[in-house]
């Protein structure tokens, strides 16, 4: 289209809106995020951003997170407000007020919240001197703010928003006005305020309520890990790197990881559980986790048999597709469930068994290569992504299974009100392992983490709450490892490609953690291993 210099994206998506199916909330230009005020003086390539894409979502959550805080104070004055972690199909949050907080209070935020969407007030954005920024910052109390922005040499200009009088940094983008944000809940939970909104998938719902009881626990444990460690922010984290502690911080966070281990382990050989079912979405170290939890066992008296799914494909022919016409590999319909459950009972009776050996350049099992038999007590240890789904194992006794839900919960986060994602994380882990062992580029792994996102949304998530444990498989510390690996993969990606926009906001949040360059003092079977190469237990 052709527009008058100095058009905003803003007047540009009022004209078309009854055209588009969601609420656009910023503009890619030129395959860089903009905020809808960008405005366009000379020829380029724009496309509107909804909330289906993880840049869009994120700019609704900060957006969101900024109404509510505002709500907060309108109604119970200033108090402390943190902004912990997805949970329920939304965020936990906790207000430290003297009392604790109502569900009539809660109500009330969100009726305030509802009033400021009602009339459309727009955010300010603002860029402050560091020094400026700093000053303020220790004004509104927030000194672990202060000492994250004192300590970051490349930052020289500071983004604060400012909404009806309240002021605030947030390092993403958000929407021009509070009527962008029209989808939310308030919901009482446990100590704290869950605040709810639309999933990507489906931008103008709320999702049904899950209580996701076992992952508010996994945050907990972590959240007392981390306190353990002393590292609430990643202002604390880049204290202990910068006094030299970085060893102690691996020594102790592998000593918990190894201790939840060792706790697990100790629950399959007391319940006498003999089907061990491990699954978790992309880049959550299950490889490690079960060669290490097999070891244990094995330290238990045990004899484990380490399986995957994989090599139960259907075959080719009879492989489902998707919406696309390609061969679907994730879904359940492609895993020859009648075999698996035999050959597993059929283990588990004490028979001999000739398991398949799935050949995926002629994609058929093959058999005659691997007759297996295994002892009375002998446990089975089974990773597949499917694993949690009880429609995997239907006709195995239900006493015989113990089910390990796995993931790098991060509990760490930038500030107060500033989230690191744990999508983004995995993201991380999964780009540097795709460069060290499949030669895959960082543009390749930011390409394909949609699609393998859609997969975890069918297959995975809605199942983790099936599970007996949880194992968290994050180490406060490895952002900074990671960040050695991941920026000059990211830098690589040119402002031509299409994935150049979630490299430059994953570099953003990368410029607040210091780089560990010498990683030598990991240990060749910590799962951070897995990724960065090095394990002992992945060629």
């Amino acid at each position: 289209i052709t527009l008058e210099k100095g058009t905003s994206a803003e007047e540009i998506y009022k004209r078309y809106r009854g055209q588009l199916p969601y609420t656009v909330l910023a503009v890619k230009v030129n395959n860089k995020i903009e905020d809808l005020g960008y405005k366009f003086y000379k020829e380029c390539c724009a496309e509107f951003i909804d909330m289906r894409t993880q840049s869009g979502n994120l700019i609704y959550q900060n957006s969101l997170i900024l109404i509510y805080l505002k709500a907060v104070e309108d109604v119970l004055g200033k108090v402390e407000v943190d902004i912990e972690n997805a949970l329920n199909k939304g965020l936990y949050t906790e207000i430290k007020s003297k009392e604790p907080i109502t569900a009539k209070q809660i109500k009330a935020i969100e009726r305030r919240m509802k009033d400021l969407v009602k009339k459309d007030l727009p955010f300010a954005r603002e860029e402050l001197d560091k020094d400026e920024a700093i000053a303020r910052f220790h004004d509104m109390g927030c000194p672990e703010k202060a000492e994250l922005l004192g300590e970051n040499p490349r930052m020289k200009k500071v983004p604060f928003y400012s909404f009806c009088g309240y002021r605030d940094f947030f390092y993403g983008l958000m929407v021009p006005s509070s009527g962008y944000i029209r989808h939310f809940e308030l919901r009482k939970y446990r100590r704290g305020v869950l605040l709810r909104f639309p999933h990507p998938s489906d931008p103008n719902r709320i999702p049904d309520y899950v209580d996701e009881k076992m992952l508010y626990k996994t945050f907990g444990e972590q959240n007392r890990w981390g306190k353990l460690m002393g590292i609430t922010h990643v202002s604390d984290l880049n204290k202990k790197i910068e006094e030299g502690k970085f060893k102690e911080l691996i020594q102790l966070s592998e000593a918990l990881h190894e201790r939840r281990i060792v706790e697990i382990a100790d629950m399959i050989t007391k319940n006498k559980k003999r089907i061990i079912l491990i699954a978790g979405p992309s880049s959550s170290g299950k490889t490690t986790f079960a060669q290490r939890l097999c070891i244990q066992l094995r330290v238990n008296g045990l004899e484990p048999l380490y399986m995957g799914t994989d090599d139960y494909f259907v075959e080719r022919e009879d492989t489902p597709l998707d919406e696309y016409g390609e061969k679907n590999f994730e879904d359940l319909e492609a895993v020859d469930i009648k075999l698996f459950n035999e050959n597993m009972n059929d283990l588990l009776a004490g028979k001999t068994v000739d398991l398949p050996t799935f050949d995926f350049m002629t994609g058929h099992k093959e058999f005659g290569k691997r007759l297996t038999s295994i002892k009375s007590s002998q446990p089975i240890v089974i990773e597949g992504i499917h694993a949690l789904n009880e429609a995997l194992t239907p006709d195995i006794a239900k006493e015989e299974k113990f089910k390990i839900y796995i993931s790098p919960l991060t509990q760490l986060n930038i500030d107060s009100h500033n989230r690191i994602v744990t999508t983004d994380h995995r993201m991380l882990r999964r780009m540097v392992r795709d460069l060290n062992h499949r030669g895959h580029s960082a543009q390749s792994t930011i390409a394909s983490w949609p699609k393998v996102r859609a997969g975890e949304d069918k297959n995975i998530f809605p199942f983790s709450n099936e599970a007996d444990v949880m194992f968290n498989s994050v180490h406060l510390y490895e952002i900074s490892v990671l960040k050695k690996y991941a920026q000059p993969l990211l830098a690589a990606i040119g402002p031509d490609e299409p994935e150049y926009s979630d490299a430059v906001r994953m570099l953003n949040f990368l410029r607040f953690f210091k780089t560990v360059e010498d990683d030598s003092a990991i240990v060749n079977n910590s799962i951070l291993r897995e990724f960065i190469g090095g394990s002992v237990f992945v060629d």
